[in-house]
């Protein structure tokens, strides 16, 4: 070969490889990108040639698509849509989607690989394409509930069943419309999404799952399970009773929340008094007895540090474990770097109530096929075993005494034992209080476990307490799903 020729089949291979590195970055790199680029009309418009699948609460859409009356097939519809939008998110003009519109896009698209056979289908006989349609497990009555007790307040409910992990309830407040994000017009569309991201509260995240708050004292319950689990303690072990503790290795001084000792002015206190009245130093005490490997593992049992679905991924709560010995003191009673959803917290109770078996959590009851076949059914899982069933017994019995006798009076419901925990959880000087109440109901034959969490201490700064404001919501949510 000469040397004329030489370079002519270099600068022809080298062209080959420009172009085939170039159609390898748009066709897989940028596919999606490109894909959802609101300047991709024909994208955009594709999107709305499919008649999306409706999301459905007790067989009711409170998500459909409708006719549309522009330039595009169809609408997507919110009916209620502030009540169940931290479900089922919203599906913009551009693609952005959150939620169940995002989690289970391709099912309520029909684009799914088991939705293949009834796309080709629909290719060969000219049928009309459709959507998958999404039974959720969230209860109408309840979400309404738990959506009007929290009112104005900053935070989420969560109610979960049980027995099977599936969400009753999942409210987030501020909440938003998200009719307004589903406009087809892009302009229309960006200008209420930059409102909304920018508006006071953060509306666009959902606190029930995404928002990581100190748990305070909800966590009390993990540390003395890790204690009675450990067979060292029972519920009647004697811990400490000061009114005032300086930290080892550090100038910091920690106090109860009434800066008196626990429950009278004995020089030991029960674990299940120091518990019921939500004492902070006797659990820094057992705390830096059980060391931090027995809490975090204990913890983590619960489903700390894990990742969930529901299928929205949920933030993973967080117990980081302590070295230092001042810090796991403070940890055990929900602070330092202890973070927590309020899905986790409806979780640990939920795993109480149920002898100790921590189940999976979902809001998908279903999905069904255009023609309503079934093409997916939920099917209950355990995530494990966090606790024995006789420590979930004893916990059940504190966390009764709690709410009876102690820090959770405002939760209780003439007629029904009601198990509880509240939580006022620091966030730094000067900073407001997360307010808590987690708990379950009835005690003595648990089916719904509740977690209420008001960040921006209730618009109170710091006065405001777990049981003073969280607490009368978890009572109306529980009230509205027992009937009473």
């Amino acid at each position: 070969m000469n040397r004329e020729l030489r370079r002519v089949s270099w600068l022809v291979l080298a062209m080959f490889v420009a172009l085939f590195t170039a159609a390898s970055i748009i066709q897989v790199g940028q596919a999606d990108a490109l894909y959802t680029d609101s300047r991709n009309t024909r994208a955009v418009g594709d999107q709305y040639d499919v008649q999306r699948g409706p999301i459905l609460v007790g067989g009711r859409p409170v998500v459909q698509s409708v006719a549309s009356k522009d330039g595009y097939k169809y609408q997507r519809e919110y009916a209620d849509g502030p009540l169940y939008a931290s479900v089922t998110g919203y599906y913009a003009i551009n693609g952005a989607a959150t939620g169940i519109e995002s989690a289970l896009n391709q099912e309520l698209a029909g684009t799914s690989n088991a939705d293949f056979l009834s796309r080709l289908n629909d290719t060969l006989t000219g049928a009309h394409p459709q959507g998958n349609s999404v039974e959720l497990t969230i209860d109408a009555k309840v979400q309404k509930a738990a959506y009007d007790a929290l009112g104005g307040l900053q935070g989420a409910v969560v109610v979960e069943e049980v027995k099977t992990g599936r969400i009753l309830a999942l409210v987030s407040k501020p909440d938003y419309d998200p009719n307004v994000l589903a406009a087809h017009d892009t302009n229309a569309y960006l200008a209420a999404y930059h409102k909304l991201a920018s508006a006071a509260g953060d509306p666009l995240v959902n606190k029930a799952i995404t928002d990581l708050n100190p748990p305070g004292s909800t966590f009390k319950p993990v540390v003395s399970s890790a204690a009675i689990g450990s067979g060292a303690y029972s519920k009647s072990s004697p811990l400490p009773n000061v009114s005032s503790l300086k930290l080892p290795g550090s100038n910091t001084v920690i106090h109860n929340d009434n800066r008196t000792t626990c429950a009278g002015s004995a020089a030991t206190v029960s674990i299940e008094l120091a518990q019921a009245f939500s004492c902070n130093l006797p659990f820094a005490e057992l705390g830096a007895k059980l060391g931090s490997a027995a809490v975090k593992q204990q913890a983590e049992l619960f489903g700390f540090n894990h990742e969930f679905d529901i299928p929205m991924p949920v933030s993973k709560s967080l117990y980081p474990g302590y070295s230092d010995a001042a810090q796991l003191m403070m940890s055990a009673f929900g602070q330092i770097d202890d973070r927590a959803t309020a899905l986790q917290m409806a979780m640990n109770m939920a795993t109480i109530a149920n002898g100790g078996v921590v189940m999976n959590p979902t809001v998908v009851d279903s999905i069904l096929a255009p023609d309503l076949t079934v093409r997916q059914a939920f099917q209950a899982s355990q995530f494990g075993r966090a606790v024995s069933a006789a420590t979930a017994k004893t916990e059940t019995e504190m966390l009764v005494k709690g709410v009876e006798e102690g820090t959770g009076t405002n939760a209780r419901i003439s007629g029904v034992s009601v198990a509880g925990k509240t939580g006022t959880a620091q966030n730094g000087v000067d900073k407001p209080f997360t307010l808590w109440f987690t708990g379950f109901a009835p005690a003595d034959n648990p089916q719904y476990a509740v977690s209420v969490v008001v960040e921006n201490g209730g618009g109170m700064n710091q006065s405001g307490t777990g049981n003073a404001v969280a607490a009368p919501v978890a009572r109306k949510v529980l009230e509205a799903v027992l009937g009473k």
